[in-house]
């Protein structure tokens, strides 16, 4: 019997030949992604894989895509409760900041995570069932230039790896008293064109019309673009918001649009909403995405604050990125010409580990030439060459695998004279 991966999931492995199937790909997106939010004085959040269904309903909105397609993956644990694969990191971490009083503390508290979050929809390019994502909150405060920061740390780590052609779309989908003058507005406006509607967006008329605007069906998208625009009806707080957001991404050079049909999927934004869509990915482009959320704290049971994240996933990221080729990990590779040299090559090699350099020997059970061809393959910078005439005159030879120099170098007193060869 043969097995296979899990549909709309993929492994990451020696040979992959999508960019999200290399693991050193992924090690290079984190590492940058961790030193930038560094600089921004993130920290790092971890919360569990799966929580109660409820968190996630109650989050999204019963008109999201999450509970309308039932996308979530459930599963009753054996306390008879209901619980949920995630399918995001916002609520798991707003979750955390309420339970643990978080908000005690100095405000605002800044966090990042990077874990994988899962969705029963259809495999798409880039987009799987089981994906990672990059994210951050930024939790308690509603100040606009913690907006500012987050959309830019998003455009930083992007082109940080090298995601070409990026602009941000940005929008502002109003407060409370923006939706109490727009919603009835755009409501009687959905009614009177109903007959040219998807079915999705007739029902979400009267759970969350704003929510029409996310629909990709093509007669819906022609009777949107005459629907009134929530840029007119903004209160005077939200049109200042906007103003200070999009004043702070000017200072900062970031590239964006103003888009007054981005809405967001998930019923919990307010305010600022934006997504970074990168002409490399084609019709697909959204390569990271998030927005302001200032009463999901309190609805969640904590204090009425104000909060900010984005989500981006990796998959996502490394396909709009320019192809990039990482340096190999592996500095040395032992060439061991005689059995007897295997134990003495092993002892210099963790002497060289314990110093931080990588390395690596045959246990294939290869000749010289069988031994040379694998410190070919796996990119050593250095070939350390051992035999009889090595062992007898306590030295070995080293070849830079570049250029095919070589050079015998000393071993009597251990690996000092190793490491200088090798420039570590």
């Amino acid at each position: 019997m043969s097995y296979k991966g899990p549909r709309g999931t993929y492994d990451v492995f020696p040979g992959g030949r999508e960019p999200h199937e290399r693991a050193d790909l992924w090690a290079y997106v984190e590492g940058r992604a961790r030193e930038i939010l560094g600089l921004h004085n993130y920290r790092e959040v971890r919360t569990p894989v799966f929580e109660e269904v409820e968190l996630f309903a109650r989050t999204a909105g019963e008109a999201s895509d999450i509970v309308v397609q039932k996308e979530m993956f459930t599963f009753r644990d054996k306390g008879e409760r209901e619980m949920a694969l995630r399918p995001e990191g916002t609520p798991g971490a707003v979750r955390a900041y309420i339970e643990h009083n978080l908000f005690k503390l100095a405000q605002p508290i800044k966090l990042f995570y990077v874990g994988p979050m899962f969705r029963q929809e259809r495999q798409q390019r880039g987009r799987y069932r089981q994906h990672t994502q990059i994210g951050v909150e930024a939790l308690g405060t509603s100040d606009p230039l913690v907006d500012v920061e987050v959309i830019s740390l998003l455009y930083a780590i992007h082109q940080s790896i090298g995601v070409r052609d990026e602009v941000v779309h940005l929008n502002n989908i109003g407060d409370m008293p923006t939706r109490r003058a727009y919603v009835p507005e755009l409501r009687a406006f959905l009614r009177k064109n109903a007959a040219h509607l998807d079915p999705d967006s007739v029902a979400r008329m009267d759970t969350n019309p704003l929510r029409t605007f996310d629909s990709k069906h093509e007669a819906t998208q022609a009777v949107l673009a005459e629907a009134p625009k929530i840029g007119a009806f903004l209160s005077p707080e939200a049109a200042d918001h906007l103003a200070v957001v999009r004043s702070g991404l000017d200072a900062l050079g970031v590239p964006y649009e103003l888009d007054e049909q981005l809405v967001r999927g998930l019923d919990y934004y307010t305010m600022t909403v934006f997504e970074a869509k990168s002409g490399a990915l084609g019709a697909q482009d959204t390569v990271g995405a998030g927005g302001r959320y200032n009463a999901l704290i309190s609805d969640l049971g904590g204090p009425d604050l104000g909060g900010i994240g984005f989500g981006s996933g990796v998959e996502r990221m490394l396909l709009a990125a320019a192809a990039r080729e990482t340096e190999s990990a592996l500095n040395l590779f032992f060439v061991t010409l005689a059995p007897e040299a295997r134990v003495p090559a092993m002892r210099l090699a963790g002497a060289l580990r314990a110093e931080g350099v990588s390395c690596d020997l045959d246990f294939g059970g290869r000749g010289a030439k069988g031994q040379f061809k694998q410190a070919d393959r796996s990119g050593a910078r250095y070939a350390a060459i051992l035999g009889e005439d090595e062992l007898s005159r306590a030295t070995i030879k080293v070849r830079d695998m570049a250029s095919g120099e070589e050079r015998e170098v000393d071993v009597s007193g251990g690996s000092v004279e190793l490491l200088r060869a090798i420039g570590a």
